[in-house]
């Protein structure tokens, strides 16, 4: 895997002066801001997205545990996490951290400024436009992540001319950053250029794709409640007919490939790591070991829920290969890793991201901890389109129930059985989320998905946002959430305190003061 980019950044280590030639997604340029003087050559922008992938992978334990811990899906042991899952923040909380993610946002800014000028006569428009494709997504999904964490934050759209520079921003609203991350996408896809494949396999889904950038605009529709244009899409994905293209895979057989080996049909990104070719071991896999001592966990309410899968499909008579569905030796496990069929240990394990499919006594876990992190695939598309159609009106609730019923089908699962006519959207709303909570289970969805529906027609079901975080909620005092979650501005992280400290404009979440 990745031998082409190797090759490339071994060039460029000798162009920068680095002393190694690791992975090229482990690679950085000198200057972590990337001075005006470094832009000569393509290699040199192939270089700073490199950059950009490497701190998204360096993400990803934050990306999980931002996504998860609110949600009452999964929850952690470790006492510090659980200041988020408790709605207990400090400002100075390393969970607050978002510098991971502005240094992705500037390795992209870098990319948008001093792309264009790069004088390099095998830099070809269609590789440079290319390359801003990327960017453009980098700098996006950033910013649609620090939105549905910290909602208003400093908007940084020029990059840094040196590691000295000083910038002192106040935050700019959360419409103008989703106006800016639509404008980002619509820039990206208007050359034609982002690429639908790349010549390797693993790079069509680890690096971005015009696909990539349909799921994140989706997505960024669905958030502002801008449905129609959530379903467009979602339909560019979902009713493509390129040869090369994302596809929901219907055989319930194949669920468990998404995870491993990865990088499946399904997949329309995910951040890659390969042991076997590059010694890579992921960052994220101790969150979920095969031990008791595992970081994160499932919580008793989903255990609850995935156990009553398993038990449809058991009483189905649905056995196969040991699994069943996309439930029981597939998303978890016993904590005693040898019983193949109903659970009978008191703790429940993640298996989607440490096992091979089936586990057994004596071979079940992965030889090497580097499994990918998908950031979306094609099931999520359906079941955002789903929600965009419920929330359209009565006339388009068909529709989302046929998608629902696929997904349903997937993991061996009877039809959502309803009469459309006697529906209400607050139901059906419930029974998509439902699906979505098994399907992405530890997938970083869970909390977004819940804050997504207690934010929507100005927030009509906060009541039921409230009591669906409370329910899953197992380390803190339910009238502490409850009295918590009156005040919006508690749905959001604070911002953090070094940052107020040295940004002379920037000031708190309201619900964490002001004082800076």
């Amino acid at each position: 895997m990745k031998q082409k980019f190797i090759k490339i950044i071994c060039a460029i280590c000798v162009i920068c002066g680095l002393s190694s030639c690791n992975d090229w997604l482990d690679v950085l340029p000198n200057n972590e801001q990337v001075t005006d003087n470094y832009w000569k050559s393509k290699e040199d922008v192939e270089a700073v997205i490199a950059s950009g992938y490497y701190y998204m992978r360096q993400c990803v334990p934050t990306i999980i545990k931002w996504g998860e811990l609110r949600g009452g899906t999964i929850y952690s042991i470790n006492t510090s996490d659980s200041k988020l899952q408790d709605f207990n923040m400090t400002p100075s909380h390393t969970l607050c951290d978002w510098s991971n993610v502005y240094k992705v946002i500037g390795m992209a800014n870098s990319v948008i400024m001093y792309a264009p000028s790069v004088e390099d006569n095998t830099y070809y428009d269609a590789i440079r436009n290319s390359h801003l494709a990327e960017a453009y997504f980098m700098r996006a999904y950033c910013y649609l992540l620090l939105v549905k964490n910290f909602r208003d934050v400093p908007l940084v759209l020029t990059a840094y001319v040196n590691d000295n520079a000083s910038f002192d921003l106040a935050k700019s609203t959360e419409k103008e950053i989703i106006a800016q991350i639509k404008e980002d996408v619509k820039t990206a896809l208007a050359t034609g250029a982002a690429k639908g494949t790349y010549e390797e396999d693993w790079a069509t889904k680890g690096r971005v794709t015009k696909w990539a950038l349909y799921a994140l605009m989706a997505d960024a529709c669905l958030w502002s409640e801008d449905y129609d244009q959530c379903v467009e899409y979602c339909d560019m994905i979902l009713n493509a007919t390129d040869a090369f293209r994302p596809v929901f895979m219907s055989n319930t057989n194949d669920w468990y490939t998404i995870f491993y080996p990865g990088n499946s049909n399904e997949s329309i990104m995910e951040l890659n790591w390969d042991y076997t070719t590059n010694q890579q071991s992921n960052n994220f896999s101790g969150l979920f070991t095969m031990s008791t001592s595992s970081t994160l966990k499932p919580t008793a309410e989903a255990v609850t829920k995935m156990k009553n899968e398993t038990q449809t499909l058991k009483d189905k008579g649905i056995t196969e290969d040991g699994r069943m569905g996309r439930m029981l030796l597939a998303t978890y496990v016993p904590d005693n890793g040898m019983v193949l069929g109903w659970p009978t240990a008191n703790q429940y394990l993640i298996w989607k991201y440490y096992g091979t499919d089936v586990q057994d006594i004596t071979g079940g876990a992965r030889v090497y901890q580097d499994a990918n992190f998908i950031l979306y695939r094609v099931a999520e598309i359906m079941l955002m389109k789903a929600q965009a159609l419920t929330m359209k009106g009565s006339g388009s609730w068909q529709d989302a129930v046929n998608l629902v019923n696929r997904v349903r089908h997937r993991a061996a699962l009877d039809d959502y059985d309803v009469n459309v006519s006697e529906l209400d959207e607050l139901t059906l709303l419930e029974e998509i989320l439902d699906q979505k909570e098994m399907e992405f289970v530890a997938e970083a969805k869970r909390w977004y998905d819940l804050l997504w529906f207690g934010r929507i027609g100005n927030s009509k079901y906060k009541t039921q946002f409230i009591a669906k975080v409370i329910e899953g909620n197992q380390t803190t005092n339910q009238q502490w959430i409850l009295s918590v979650l009156q005040d919006q501005n508690a749905w959001y992280m604070p911002l953090p305190q070094s940052d107020i400290e040295h940004n002379k404009l920037l000031e708190q979440n309201p619900y964490y003061g002001t004082t800076k």
